[in-house]
Order: structure tokens, then C-alpha cells, then sequence
């Protein structure tokens, strides 16, 4: 039987595009390897600035790095690529165009399954760091439009411990404090809209927290990691 080459290393299907970030990433995270059960490749992008991921004003510019990560990692042989900031969901488009593999910038692609699964008098509860940037143009990259998918959107107050570690970029931060701040989120949203049929982690760094979330909310919880998990199943399809 012939084999075929063409790589340095192998059997990471998966690439994640990682920010040069310094805050703690717990089992969960994207950016820790140990929160999938198959080896992941990951690639820092250097020379971008993750406060300016936001601005419009400065798009061509900022997606650059991005699109050099992503090629980079499909001639290294990824098959599929991923992203660790959800507000990269902003170049969807652009990012899937620059390569020839699948690429999902933002677990909001999974929003249309969603919705299709609830009833119609049911909302998709979507929890984000940052409820100002949670846009049409955004929903629009992601294939879906506001107009016609009843969302309900959730955040944390910027003074909050958790807003803070990430947002800040610090290298150290409470658990403890992660999860009543996570708790007190799922409290709340759930108060203010309990017609939520579901709730989408829009930020990845709410993950590790899915559970706890699902335990508050008593509604299905999705994230980037079972996309990651969905899309490594596609392909990396078992056999038989």
C-alpha cells in the first residue's frame, strides 16, 4: 500500500489561530490542548493587536496576519481551521476565501442548527464578553440575520473579575471568581429572558464553563469546542 507525504508532522488535523495573549487558559479553553480528546495544531499570530480586533476602520490591516496564519496552517496540513477570538467571526468570509479547507471563525455559525431545533416561541440566548459588538454585520458573516432569528444577548460587565483577566490579559486570575462570575451571568440572563430555548457560548473563554452554565440555565449549552469536536469528526471521519 502506498503512502503519501508531504508534511514535517501529521494527525493535527485541526488548526487554531491563537492571539499572543498571557492570561490563564484552563482545561476547556481552545488554547488548551488538553481540552480535546485529538491533537490540535496551533499558530500565534503575531503582529496584531487584540484590542483592535473591534475597530472597523482598520479591517484590511488587521486581517492580514490572520490570512498568512491560516495559509500557513493549511500547507503545514491542517484540513480544517479555527479560531481562539470569537470576534474574528467579523472575517468569516475572508478568512474561508484565503484558503481551500473549511474554516470557523465563531461558534455563532452553529446558530441556524440552533434555531432550527427550537420552537419557534423560543429565543438562542448568546452569551458574549462584549454585547456592543454583537452586530448584524457580525450575524451576517456568520450566515444568519437577527431579523430572522430571535437572539437574546448577554454579557459581563467590563468591572467584572473574569471581563477583567481576559480583557486585561493577565497572567493570573481566581477560579473561584470565574465561576460566580460565570454563575451570576446564567442567573441573570435566564431572569431577564426566560424564553431561552438554548444558549450559545459566543466567547471561547466561556467554555470551560458550559457546564455550570447548562446546570443554571436547565437548556442545552453549545460552545466552540463542539464545533471543533463536529468538524474534526468531518474530516477525520472514522471508520467502520
Amino acid at each position: 500500500m502506498m503512502i503519501k507525504g508531504g508534511f514535517t508532522s501529521y494527525g493535527q488535523d485541526i488548526g487554531i489561530l491563537m492571539m499572543p495573549t498571557v492570561f490563564p487558559r484552563i482545561p476547556g479553553d481552545i488554547g488548551n490542548a488538553k481540552t480535546f480528546p485529538f491533537p490540535v495544531r496551533y499558530r500565534i499570530v503575531e503582529d496584531v493587536e487584540v484590542a483592535n480586533l473591534s475597530k472597523s476602520n482598520a479591517q484590511e490591516r488587521l486581517i492580514q496576519p490572520f490570512i498568512r496564519a491560516a495559509q500557513a496552517l493549511e500547507a503545514e496540513g491542517c484540513k480544517a481551521i479555527t479560531t481562539s477570538c470569537s470576534f474574528l467571526s467579523g472575517f468569516q468570509r475572508e478568512l474561508a476565501d484565503a484558503v481551500h479547507i473549511p474554516v470557523f471563525t465563531s461558534a455563532l455559525l452553529l446558530v441556524p442548527m440552533i434555531r432550527a431545533m427550537l420552537g419557534r416561541e423560543q429565543k438562542i440566548g448568546i452569551f458574549t464578553m462584549n454585547p456592543a459588538l454583537m452586530t448584524e454585520e457580525i450575524f451576517l458573516q456568520s450566515g444568519w440575520s437577527a431579523k430572522d432569528v430571535p437572539v437574546c444577548v448577554s454579557g459581563m460587565s467590563p468591572d467584572s473579575d473574569f471581563a477583567r483577566l481576559i480583557i486585561g490579559d493577565l497572567p493570573e486570575g481566581d477560579s473561584e471568581s470565574m465561576d460566580a462570575c460565570m454563575r451570576d451571568l446564567a442567573h441573570q440572563h435566564m431572569s431577564a429572558y426566560p424564553e431561552t430555548g438554548a444558549i450559545l457560548l459566543e466567547c471561547p473563554n466561556y467554555a470551560p464553563f458550559a457546564k455550570l452554565v447548562q446546570e443554571v440555565s436547565g437548556v442545552p449549552v453549545f460552545s466552540i469546542n463542539q464545533l471543533v469536536e463536529f468538524m474534526h469528526a468531518c474530516v477525520s471521519t472514522r471508520s467502520f
